[in-house]
Order: structure tokens, then C-alpha cells, then sequence
């Protein structure tokens, strides 16, 4: 009876490192895709602050734009 509760308890424990090493392997490949989505993150970020920077620019180019428009319009008249 000692000897089936020694086996038991030694194929518990085999199951419970084979679970332990998926946990830690899935862990790794979880780590590794956190990773990857920090670095996205980081460059979508980079790319939206140039992209707001290029909109304002455009925004002041238009508004200088319309400003020597409205002169002309103003010597026309």
C-alpha cells in the first residue's frame, strides 16, 4: 500500500513539473509577444506624434495660404 501511495505520489509530481515546464515555456512565448507589442506601441506612438506634427505644419501652410489669398481677393475688389 506504501509502495502505491509512493507511485501515485511520484506520477503527481512527473505531471506536475511536465505542467510547470508548459506554464513556464507558454510564459516565455507570452513574454516574447509582450515584447513585440511594447516595440509596436512604442513606434505607433513615434508615427502619431510625426503624423500630428505634419498635420499642424499643413494646418499652418494652409492658414498662410488663405491669408495671401484673401489679400489678392482684397486688391481684386
Amino acid at each position: 500500500m506504501l509502495e502505491a501511495a509512493l507511485n501515485k505520489l511520484s506520477n503527481l509530481a512527473e505531471q506536475l513539473v511536465e505542467k510547470n515546464t508548459l506554464i513556464q515555456e507558454e510564459n516565455d512565448t507570452l513574454k516574447s509577444k509582450f515584447s513585440e507589442l511594447e516595440g509596436s506601441v512604442d513606434r505607433l506612438k513615434e508615427e502619431n506624434e510625426a503624423l500630428q506634427l505634419e498635420a499642424l505644419e499643413q494646418e499652418e501652410h494652409q492658414s498662410a495660404t488663405l491669408s495671401k489669398i484673401n489679400e489678392l481677393l482684397t486688391r481684386l475688389q
